[in-house]
């Protein structure tokens, strides 16, 4: 599988962006879908993950950022919302067909990664 993460920018603080990951493969809708970032200096962290039609958040931007996919389309969205200077970022999508719920945020769980998308808030 092959990833191209997409849609990153600046963006004012209390803005919105949508960042987007084009998937190769046939099939994709066998795979979880996960968007992860990592700020200068600090260590990658989880953001969002899809799973069929389950999604998973990170306490941080649960009930600002929503993860949606289009299996026909072998394309993943994260939709972001109110965002604020603590969400600048690379963003990096990435994807495993064999990875379990109980291991959904762990980066190390995930076989595929895209680049990333450089996301900046100013305030």
């Amino acid at each position: 599988v092959q990833l191209q993460a997409s849609g990153g920018g600046l963006v004012q603080a209390g803005g919105s962006l949508r960042l987007s990951c084009a998937a190769s493969g046939r099939t994709f809708r066998n795979y979880a879908m996960a968007w992860f970032r990592q700020a200068p200096g600090k260590d990658r962290e989880f953001v969002a993950a899809i799973r069929w039609s389950n999604t998973f958040y990170s306490d941080s931007v649960k009930g600002r950022f929503s993860i949606s996919r289009d299996n026909a389309k072998n394309m993943v969205y994260l939709q972001m919302n109110s965002l604020k200077p603590e969400d600048t970022a690379v963003y990096y999508c990435a994807a495993d067909d064999r990875i379990i719920v109980g291991v959904i945020r762990d980066g190390y769980a995930y076989d595929y990664w895209g680049q990333g998308t450089q996301v900046t808030v100013s305030s």
